[in-house]
């Protein structure tokens, strides 16, 4: 076993979540260790007790607890020439700092205890000088669209600081059940982790002052309609929870086309494939050259067939649906 370690944070290590950055620097430690540190109060940042979410600052001092020696190394998984191929065929920007991807549905972006098969795993076929990309932002296994990646750590640190100080703007597009009453409008609340149907983890309302209760906040503008059946919606929040726009809809009455976790009580939509309608449509959000970075990502297949079905124009779009706000 090592000793107690105190790090400084470097510069180029400045917004990292302290999960991601802890496996950066220690890769033998499951992610289920790190979990278990945390709870447990032996990772600690600046001498107090910290969540896996917290973004580090340059100077933080992080108390690393005794830790297992590495052992022999753990074998990657190299990446196969399918996977090569069909990641670089997600590219919709790249530079000599960023990479955007168009995230297809149902690929994860992380893997986890039973998945092995993700963007992470996969990024060495986009390394460039040794150097391998780093994600910069997470979307929900079954949301399609934009994806960003830092081509260095400093990138992805500048990319994450956007993110975290609320100065990328994130245009969802998703297809929702019912037609939400104003048509555009805020919707905002806490929200924590709790159980769901058959003891599943889902993200549920909370209270202010509720334990590890979390605030969101997320504007939505229906962009056009099938009847009262179903609706086209764009959606920007300015925050970034765990299934906020999921939860957000389903609390509004009006919850996602394909959603098994987040559900209303209005009916389904017959004929659309079962897969959630919930779109990354674009980012805007300062490059880290100091540009302005603007990406777009072109609608999945099921929900284009969608579109066609329900009779949405996606030419028809405003340039801006939240230019008021």
């Amino acid at each position: 076993m090592s000793g107690v370690q105190i790090i400084t944070v470097a510069p180029e290590e400045q917004d990292q979540r302290l999960d991601r950055w802890f496996r950066r620097r220690f890769a033998h430690i499951s992610h289920g260790m790190v979990e278990k540190l945390l709870r447990k109060g032996q990772l600690r940042v600046n001498g107090k007790r910290a969540k896996a979410a917290q973004r580090l600052q340059a100077g933080d001092q992080v108390r690393v607890p005794p830790l297992p020696p590495a052992g022999a190394p753990r074998p990657v998984r190299p990446v196969s020439a399918a996977d090569a191929a069909r990641l670089r065929a997600m590219v919709l920007h790249e530079d000599d700092q960023v990479i955007a991807l168009n995230k297809p549905a149902g690929l994860a972006v992380q893997g986890g205890s039973k998945t092995t098969r993700h963007i992470d795993g996969m990024l060495a076929a986009l390394a460039r000088g040794g150097e391998r990309p780093r994600l910069a932002h997470r979307l929900d296994r079954d949301t399609s669209g934009v994806l960003l990646l830092g081509r260095t750590a400093a990138a992805a640190a500048a990319l994450a600081r956007a993110f975290a100080t609320r100065q990328a703007r994130k245009t969802y597009w998703a297809i929702v059940l019912g037609v939400p009453r104003p048509p555009q409008g805020q919707i905002s609340g806490f929200m924590k982790k709790g159980a769901g149907p058959g003891g599943r983890e889902v993200m549920v309302q909370a209270r202010h002052g509720d334990p590890d209760a979390l605030f969101a906040r997320t504007n939505y503008a229906v962009l056009a309609r099938a009847g009262q059946r179903a609706s086209w919606l764009a959606l920007r929040p300015e925050t970034g929870r765990t299934h906020q726009l999921r939860l957000h809809m389903a609390g509004l009455g009006h919850a996602i086309a394909g959603d098994r976790k987040y559900t209303c009580d209005r009916p389904e939509l017959g004929g659309l494939a079962p897969q959630l309608h919930l779109h990354a449509r674009a980012i805007t959000l300062p490059h880290p050259d100091g540009s302005l970075l603007q990406v777009e990502a072109p609608l999945p297949a099921h929900m284009r067939a969608a579109f066609d079905a329900l009779g949405f124009d996606e030419t028809e779009a405003d340039a801006d649906p939240f230019a008021d706000l």
